[in-house]
């Protein structure tokens, strides 16, 4: 941090009374009270529950029922430590993480990193304006292209019109998704078979076992929320007036607390959604022979034994409330890649006006995820295959928050501890692990 400071001071680009604040211990102020915290936790675990992750959980619960279960617990450790040092990395850093890649890395690392990111980005959305429009079918007949195409303009002029707004009422509807647990418990699932496909892993050494263990490790660690995460601790900055980048450089302690909190809020509700979806999907779909989920109206009959015949509605208003938090955060999450590689104007602070490349972005991303829709592939199934996409590119990605949250000339102090370096490791290799096991399985 000194060393960063020290260059910025000959570059003339911060006020000097900078450096007496952070020696001084003067934090950066600190929004107070649980229900900010449950707010943006709510977001971001919510976005994490998008209708991709929604379609392979129900998809992980029919094809291997209860015996998949423990994949939920051990996923929440997994996913506070991506949030969680990408939140950290956009604090300290004061900028987004392709921000920090391109001024610490080789061009040719970030153009490869940036190109896994940004296809995983637009598959996904896609995949989730699929998903939505398959859900809104199941109460309104109209043809699923078409309302592609709808959801993707509406989309759009979210983004360009007020994200910030429209968030504010759809992170509710994401609680519709908590109806999974109610209907869980209704179905009456044998208890014996819960716990123990809760409490001891099972694993089967084929392609359906990894192909579901990949799509949901990737589909739960989705490369937009390395990116988001941080560039959300910089647009914070920026609303509170942090302008200039040695404005945003540095955190406290207090500011890192408070950030656990916010994170593990709201993993803690992703990771309850993620449970509960395959307890609900594995208690009527796996338990009455149907082993794969090919309709949106097939993945709403597990919430039939809380909802009755409004099953569809149920699950439509949980689908269509995360598809319209998560596919924004994709797109311009993507949009905040590209710009940050090149050092584009970029920032949702912004007006078109004055970032015309990452609000052009925005358009080509939402147009592409659109297109995608375009190709003939099942809704649902596509939902699963988005989670494999991301699965096998975002190891790489975590590699790089890795080595950058150890990197002093980054983090200066505020490098990564014991404790939380073990868990990140970890969750490299078994990302890495699943990959590797998917990749034989299918070679056999």
């Amino acid at each position: 941090m000194a060393s960063q400071l020290k260059v910025l001071a000959e570059r003339r680009q911060f006020d000097p009374t900078l450096v007496e604040r952070y020696r001084a211990g003067h934090p950066k102020p600190v929004a107070q009270g649980t229900f900010r915290s449950l707010g943006l936790g709510l977001i971001t675990g919510a976005s994490d529950d998008d209708p991709a992750a929604i379609g392979t959980y129900a998809a992980a619960g029919a094809a291997l029922g209860p015996s998949f279960l423990w994949v939920a617990p051990l996923a929440l450790p997994m996913m506070f430590a991506v949030v969680y040092l990408s939140s950290k990395l956009g604090q300290v850093a004061g900028q987004g993480l392709f921000g920090v890649l391109r001024q610490h890395y080789s061009r040719w690392l970030l153009y490869s990193l940036l190109a896994t990111a940004v296809l995983g980005n637009i598959v996904e959305a896609g995949a989730d304006l699929g998903g939505m429009a398959a859900a809104l079918n199941v109460i309104v007949p109209v043809p699923i292209t078409g309302m592609v195409v709808v959801l993707g303009i509406f989309v759009l002029s979210v983004q360009v019109r007020g994200y910030k707004l429209i968030r504010k009422i759809f992170r509710w509807l994401a609680l519709a998704l908590l109806a999974y647990l109610g209907s869980a418990i209704l179905a009456k699932p044998d208890l014996w078979s819960v716990i123990r496909g809760t409490l001891v892993p099972t694993f089967h050494f084929n392609k359906t076992f990894f192909a579901m263990l990949v799509a949901v490790i990737g589909t739960s660690l989705s490369a937009y929320l390395y990116s988001w995460q941080s560039n959300q601790e910089v647009e914070e900055d920026i609303s509170m007036g942090r302008r200039r980048l040695t404005d945003r450089m540095g955190t406290t302690h207090d500011e890192l607390q408070h950030s656990r909190r916010d994170v593990a809020l709201g993993m803690i509700f992703a990771s309850l959604v993620m449970y509960f979806i395959m307890l609900s999907t594995a208690a009527t779909l796996f338990h009455a022979g149907k082993r794969e989920v090919s309709t949106a109206t097939e993945a709403a009959q597990a919430l039939r034994p809380l909802a009755g015949n409004a099953a569809g509605l149920l699950f439509a208003v949980g689908v269509f409330g995360v598809g319209f938090l998560a596919v924004p955060v994709m797109t311009i999450g993507a949009a905040f890649d590209v710009c940050q590689s090149f050092g584009w104007k970029h920032g949702l602070h912004a007006k078109p006006r004055e970032a015309k490349p990452f609000y052009a972005m925005l358009f080509v991303f939402t147009v592409a995820a659109i297109a995608l829709n375009f190709f003939g592939i099942n809704p649902m199934k596509a939902l699963v295959y988005a989670g494999i996409v991301q699965g096998v590119s975002t190891p790489f990605l975590m590699l790089l928050i890795m080595l950058a949250t150890n990197n002093k000339k980054i983090m200066g102090r505020w490098i990564n501890k014991r404790a939380i370096n073990v868990l990140g490791w970890i969750t490299l290799i078994a990302m890495f692990a699943a990959t590797i096991g998917l990749t034989i399985t299918l070679a056999m």
